[in-house]
């Protein structure tokens, strides 16, 4: 590996639920084609391939060992290392395993969820070289997106002052505001979404967690050191990493450490998070509606202006409907009026409740 190398970290650990019925726990958001023919995780694992970078290191569940492993070897991106977590512990011990993975040092680690959509590659590469001179300097820099709703389940990031062109402090972190809140922000031009994306030293991360968060890195460390490992498989010590606090890497490290900057960018950035949320990603005909079928039975739609139709198998079929989302999947129909799809995790617990 070159100096100038970065490795990618795909962080796969995510559930997704809010894509119920299609995103399951034995089938996740990012194992899944929601917004192209290719998985949300080959998608990306293709943002950062090329002589700058690496190959991946991938963490993810323990159960999806070989789903991960299979979605990496189609898509021809095939990882240095593949952790496998026993059980989640959020993204700050996560991130952890794999600088300790990549040996700890001076390489650069390029932290990105694997559920998410960018739609301008070319400006996420143009924010990556404008943070480098900075992250070589040890520091830990984040992404900010350039937000165009007073979005309230994000953390939002108020941009500070400009240290090299593009390249701001970080003023502070704020926690997923109120709607007011939200709508002041929007309205100050100086505040981004927090997109959960970063860029860093492996060693300046491993530092920080030292500084702020020791057990953190107490129980990663020897979580790897008792690690089973069988070829790019790393299994870390269930016991050890049990040990972990359940941090993310923002309560962890990033509102804490000194030297952490942002480099604000619209790049086309979603996290899809909800049904409501890749309908306004898709393509929609004249009628405004986005429907895909995966399966044989494809979609029937008679009069029907807005609506939202996925299925993996059954055929659906609408006559003289506005606004809504239908989502088939196996046994489960999921239907609801556009704009209420976060409530699904109402849905999720009372199957919970039911057991």
């Amino acid at each position: 590996m070159t100096a100038r190398s970065i490795i990618p970290v795909i962080l796969s650990g995510g559930s997704g639920t809010r894509l119920w019925p299609m995103s399951r726990p034995e089938m996740p958001k990012q194992m899944l084609a929601l917004t192209a023919n290719e998985t949300m995780l080959q998608l990306t694992a293709g943002r950062a391939q090329g002589e700058r970078y690496a190959p991946p290191i991938v963490v993810a569940n323990a159960r999806h060992a070989d789903l991960v492993e299979q979605q990496l070897a189609d898509a021809g991106a095939t990882p240095q290392a593949l952790i496998l977590e026993p059980a989640g512990r959020n993204t700050a011990p996560a991130i952890a395993l794999a600088a300790i993975a990549a040996g700890g040092g001076g390489d650069a680690l390029l932290v990105m969820p694997s559920d998410h959509v960018i739609g301008d590659l070319a400006a996420f590469h143009a924010a990556i070289e404008a943070a480098m001179p900075l992250v070589k300097q040890g520091w830990l820099v984040t992404f900010g997106i350039a937000p165009d709703a007073p979005e309230t389940g994000y953390g939002w990031i108020q941009i500070g002052d400009e240290l090299q062109p593009g390249v701001h402090r970080v003023a502070r972190f704020v926690e997923k505001p109120p709607l007011d809140k939200a709508e002041a922000m929007l309205a100050s031009g100086d505040h981004a979404w927090n997109g959960g994306i970063f860029l860093f030293l492996a060693d300046a991360y491993l530092e920080a967690l030292a500084q702020f968060d020791p057990g953190i890195l107490i129980a990663t460390r020897e979580a790897m050191d008792k690690a089973r490992v069988e070829g790019a498989r790393i299994y870390p010590d269930a016991v050890a990493f049990a040990a972990s606090p359940d941090d993310s890497i923002d309560y962890a490290v990033m509102e804490k450490a000194d030297r952490v900057a942002v480099v604000p960018v619209d790049m086309g950035w979603n996290d899809v998070g909800s049904w409501d949320a890749l309908h306004a990603i898709s393509d929609v005909d004249s009628d405004g509606n986005a429907h895909r079928s995966q399966g044989d039975g494809g979609v029937l739609a008679i009069d029907t202006k807005n609506c939202f139709v996925r299925s993996d198998g059954i055929r659906v079929s609408l006559v003289g409907v506005e606004d809504l989302i239908v989502v088939a999947s196996g046994n489960d129909v999921l239907i609801m009026p556009r704009g209420r799809s976060q409530e699904v995790k109402k849905l999720i617990e009372a199957m919970k409740a039911k057991g």
